[in-house]
């Protein structure tokens, strides 16, 4: 009975693996009749769509901006410089780099002390020069007096020698008589000459001691200048740089002591090429008075000022190129000299002209538009101008077309695309924010939780208070 069991199992066992093995091989050979189909049918391809993102000529009047590097520094400088050798007596409070001073504020006073000697020497000089004057025009005056007499005894003399001779006409004088009175006229008009010649002396003595004194007051002036020089002031409101003295110090002749900087008073200079220089010109070839806006990067927070230019350097330098430019900065506030900093010039403005992203253009002023079916069309327009990522284009015939924004190697002529246009700017916008209610009870609340956090860093604790 065992046996039939086992040999009836056995017998089902190897019907059902026949059966398996006729459904696999049916399985196969179906398999391979539908490749073989497969192979044997035509194939039909499908057309590619790539995604382009396009943008919208729209023309219209645009003011380009340029933009170039510079360096910031002062239009307002003033170097401190020693006038005379000698000792620094005395420093101003908080004489040190970066320190305020203010118009007339004394910063250095150098020993006084010879300077002080030679001045008072001078004024004796001056005084003897003065006692000289004085004494040559009393001298002028006595040889005037002596000039008068010797001119009033010639005129006697001279009646003297007349009457004589008339006597003698009469018969009633001598020759001889005649001739001495003649001789005496003689001898007075020699002492008239003499007394001429001593008053044309003592006329140029008071002119040398005139001149004199004129040199002793030009000596006295300077030597007034030479102890003012030894005080050293500002001559406007600044901060100091590049301070290089020290109380009891020995300075020399025409040294450098300090520079003061006109914080207010900064500009800053920047190079263009020919090229950007000529469009900043109006029709009588001199600069324009552009509006600029400088940017000074500091950290990844960025301090703009506006700016106006101003002038243009008048010989381009050895060994450089383009135009050196000078723009004043109106708003000073945070800028230092010697800041490396960016400068936005905003040109005149362009009519019927778009601005389109630069990858939109090649480099012959090609570009790919969208037509019907959004099949890619090649079309050219011209450049106006390059600005950082975008570019001004003057292309009427497209206005009001799309473009693509981005040419890549798989986009040509006659592919079909399927356009990705930029949403608007105030779809972009996000909602306000919902504001919360704070009563006075919940703020004191907050002060206190704040307050009594000890793991806060002092700092942050106290910019949320």
């Amino acid at each position: 009975m065992r046996f039939l069991t086992r040999s009836i199992v056995a017998l089902f066992l190897g019907a059902m693996a026949l059966g398996l093995l006729a459904v696999a091989g049916g399985m196969v050979r179906s398999t391979i009749e539908a490749r073989a189909a497969r192979q044997d049918a035509p194939r039909v391809a499908r057309e590619r769509v790539f995604a382009a993102r396009v943008v919208t000529i729209e023309p219209g009047a645009v003011a380009p901006v340029l933009s170039a590097f510079g360096e910031v520094v002062s239009r307002r400088t003033l170097e401190l410089r020693a006038t005379a050798a000698g000792r620094i007596l005395t420093l101003a409070d908080g004489f040190e780099e970066g320190a305020p001073v203010r118009a007339g504020e004394v910063l250095v006073q150098l020993d006084p002390a010879d300077a002080e000697a030679a001045r008072d020497l001078v004024r004796a000089d001056l005084a003897r020069a003065e006692d000289e004057r004085d004494d040559a025009r009393r001298a002028l005056e006595l040889s005037h007096l002596d000039r008068a007499e010797a001119e009033s005894q010639a005129d006697i003399r001279r009646r003297a020698f007349e009457r004589q001779q008339g006597l003698a006409e009469r018969g009633i004088g001598t020759a001889a008589t005649v001739e001495d009175a003649e001789l005496a006229y003689a001898a007075a008009r020699a002492s008239v000459i003499a007394r001429r010649q001593a008053e044309a002396a003592a006329q140029a003595r008071v002119t040398t001691a005139e001149n004199a004194l004129e040199r002793q007051r030009i000596n006295l002036a300077e030597a007034e200048r030479r102890v003012a020089d030894t005080t050293v002031t500002a001559s406007f409101d600044g901060v100091l740089s590049d301070t290089n003295a020290v109380a009891g110090g020995q300075v020399s002749m025409n040294e450098r002591l300090a520079s003061v900087i006109d914080p207010g008073a900064l500009e800053v200079s920047f190079r263009l090429s020919t090229a950007q220089y000529l469009r900043l010109l109006d029709g009588q070839g001199a600069l324009m008075p552009a509006r600029a806006e400088i940017a000074l990067e500091m950290g990844g927070a960025e301090i703009t000022s506006p700016g106006t230019l101003t002038r243009v350097a008048p010989s381009v330098g050895a060994g450089q190129s383009g135009r050196l430019v000078y723009a004043a900065i109106d708003a000073p506030r945070g800028f230092r000299p010697g800041d490396f900093v960016t400068v936005r010039i905003t040109e005149p403005v362009l009519p019927g002209v778009a601005q389109v992203p630069a990858s939109a253009v090649d480099s012959t002023g090609g570009v790919l538009v969208l037509g019907a079916e959004d099949r890619l069309e090649a079309a050219s327009v011209e450049v106006v101008r390059r600005q950082g990522d975008s570019v001004l284009i003057r292309a009427p015939a497209l206005a009001g077309r799309d473009v693509v924004a981005a040419r890549n190697p798989l986009l040509g002529v006659g592919i079909r695309v399927r356009p990705q246009r930029d949403q608007g700017a105030a779809a972009a916008q996000p909602e306000a924010p919902d504001l919360v209610a704070l009563d006075p009870e919940r703020r004191a609340a907050l002060i206190a939780r704040v307050s009594s956090n000890t793991m806060m860093p002092e700092g942050v604790r106290t910019r949320i208070l």
